[in-house]
């Protein structure tokens, strides 16, 4: 670090190091008999959760002890809530899959400067890629440099989506899944939202939707789809901010082509357009 302080490389070169940790307590316990608790009736956290959490949050303080730190499992500890610089950790993102056994999971973390994100670290344990990304610098995969897809039409896009635990009964997101399947070629459910935003700034996706994630879910993600020349915003095109209501992420070509049939679909079912997630 330099005199004049930490710059956005000295605080990715940490998120790493952190993602890392808690990747490897998830490595660590994949193949193990998993120890899983309900927050809801549907809503799981295992152990693993925990001691990923523990891990993550211990490697930031080590580092940052003046910063806010924001996670899963453990809520808002630090200094104030409004401090310059906020860290968003979900030590598991994926949790459900995990503990079925569906290598579909990772470490989210992002770091956020007076409420704009700054720096982006995303470990998947199974595959061992790390996606990282700084504010301004670009977005790589395993230090390669990553970028959204060129795809121009939907029609000609593959995207995702995912389904919260929370109020599955009363959720639109049906609609928009049948909506969006028709006009893509197709639409896919994984289950962890970061690895979703990785795939657009991969190039895999050319885009993704969702409703009432948590700050966690997405902080890191946004970071990386921004900074491989994709969009992402609300359902009006508004700029995102996490633990928004919803979140519309692009390749940027095909944006505005989802945006419009994000509200043609709320014009057609009006439950979905009133729809707040709890």
């Amino acid at each position: 670090m330099n005199n004049s302080g930490p710059s956005p490389n000295d605080f990715l070169e940490v998120a790493v190091e952190a993602a890392r940790k808690g990747g490897a307590i998830i490595a660590e316990a994949m193949d193990l008999p998993k120890n899983v608790a309900y927050k809801t009736e549907v809503d799981l956290v295992t152990e693993t959760d925990k001691k990923s959490e523990a891990a993550i949050v211990e490697c930031l303080r080590k580092y940052f002890p003046q910063h806010a730190i924001v996670a899963e499992e453990g809520g808002i500890s630090g200094p104030d809530s409004a401090a310059k610089y906020k860290w968003y950790v979900d030590p598991l993102d994926g949790t459900t899959n995990f503990a079925h056994g569906y290598p579909v999971f990772a470490v989210s973390i992002g770091l956020f400067e007076n409420g704009q994100p700054l720096v982006a670290a995303i470990c998947n344990p199974v595959t061992r890629d790390t996606f990282t990304a700084t504010r301004g610098g670009g977005a790589y995969r395993n230090e390669k440099q990553i970028h959204v897809s060129k795809v121009e039409k939907l029609a000609k896009s593959l995207v995702a989506t995912g389904f919260p635990t929370h109020k599955r009964v009363q959720n639109p997101n049906i609609h928009y899944y049948w909506e969006f399947t028709l006009r893509s070629h197709g639409v896919r459910r994984a289950g962890a939202a970061a690895l979703d935003l990785c795939s657009v700034a991969c190039g895999h996706f050319e885009g993704f939707w969702e409703f009432g994630l948590k700050p966690w879910d997405t902080a890191a993600g946004m970071l990386l789809v921004q900074e491989a020349g994709g969009v992402v915003s609300d359902f009006a095109g508004r700029p995102y901010t996490p633990g928004g209501p919803q979140i519309l992420a692009s390749n940027g070509l095909v944006h505005e082509e989802m945006r419009e049939l994000v509200s043609e679909i709320a014009t057609m079912k009006p439950d979905a357009a009133t729809f707040v997630p709890g």
